[in-house]
């Protein structure tokens, strides 16, 4: 298996990074995408986390689903 690149680690670190900050749990995170259209299995989400494998698209839809207003990305 193909190790994470950097870019793929940054990501999913800022989107875990979030998730905690908001105190959202990846079964609560499930809640809140359905609630937006969004369906998802949480062993899905918890793979394509600790993978670091998932699109632009998807990472904007957790952020908008647990109303992320501001993202500082260093």
């Amino acid at each position: 298996m193909p190790e994470q690149n950097e870019w793929e680690k940054q990501a999913a670190n800022l989107l875990k990074s979030e998730l905690k900050r908001k105190g959202v749990t990846y079964a609560q995170l499930i809640e809140k995408l359905a609630d937006i259209g969004i369906n998802e299995k949480e062993a899905n989400v918890a793979n394509k986390l600790s993978r670091g494998k998932f699109s632009a698209a998807f990472m904007l839809a957790c952020l908008k689903a647990i109303e992320t207003v501001t993202l500082h990305v260093e």
